[in-house]
Parts: C-alpha cells; structure tokens; sequence
C-alpha cells in the first residue's frame, strides 16, 4: 500500500484514446489520480465533470487528473465522450492499481455486501511521491479541496 511521503511505485494501465499511461511518463507533473466506483452513476458522473470544469486551473498548477475505474475500456470511452471529459480515464479491470493504492473495500447496497472501489482521491508530486490522500470522498467540494492542496505543493 502507498503511504504519505513514500515513493509511489510505477504503474501502468491501459487509457481512453487507445493509450497506455504510466506513473513514469508523467515524471516532472503533479497527479490527481481519483479513484471511483461505476462509469455513468450519478455520483461518478458529477464527480467527473467537476474534474472537466476544473482541468484549466489544474494544468496551471502544473497537474494532470486521471480517473480510475475497472470498468471496461469500452464504457470508459463512452462515459468519456458522453460527459466530453478532458481528462484520461484509466482501466484497471484487474485491480492491480486499486490494490497499490487500497481503495478495494467492503461496501453495502440494498442490503447486500460487496467488494467495491471507494471513491479516493490522491496527489502525488512531481517526484511520483504521494502527498496527500482523500479516502470516503463525498463529491460535494472535493474538487475544490484537491486544487487548493495542489497550488500549496
């Protein structure tokens, strides 16, 4: 698991416009790589768009927001293009960078118990060391809050 002040550890995952994106490539940038449960829910969607709404002021702070999900590629562009994000959504259907980050938790819905992505945000500086983490996001300002952490670091 990534903690505070450590060196996040290279990743690289499949992304929306037929690329592959890896913690190495964006070396010398601050990320906001969020972390969401389901393409096209409501809580997703606001999330992102206020994500899209905000890209200019976060490219000032020299920083790129990637949205994670394990959804498939393909509902990955859809919600993509749905929303008209401006940002690169990674896939990560096996998991694997959900686990680095352990944002994979035991969540319930209508009484039923599952394992699911809870919605997590976190800055990583451009030294790829994580600066600051958002676990139990509630859309509602977070944007916000992540661009004001990126202009102090």
């Amino acid at each position: 698991m990534v903690t505070i002040g450590k060196k996040v550890k290279n990743f690289s995952c499949p992304a929306t416009g037929d690329k592959i994106i890896s913690l190495e490539d964006l070396s010398g940038k601050k990320i906001v790589l969020y972390f969401y449960p389901k393409d096209s829910t409501p809580g997703c969607t606001t999330e992102g768009q206020g994500f899209r709404d905000a890209k200019t002021k976060f490219a000032r702070q020299n920083t790129v927001i990637l949205g994670v999900s394990r959804d498939s590629m393909k509902r990955h562009e859809n919600f993509k293009n749905k929303q008209n994000f401006n940002f690169d959504l990674l896939s990560d259907e096996d998991e694997s960078l959900c686990k680095q980050f352990d944002v994979i938790k035991l969540k319930k819905l209508y009484g039923k118990e599952y394992m699911g992505i809870e919605r997590s945000t976190f800055l990583i500086d451009e030294k790829a060391v994580l600066i600051k983490e958002w676990r139990g996001v509630k859309v509602k300002d977070h944007v916000a809050e992540v661009l004001a952490a990126c202009k102090t670091a």
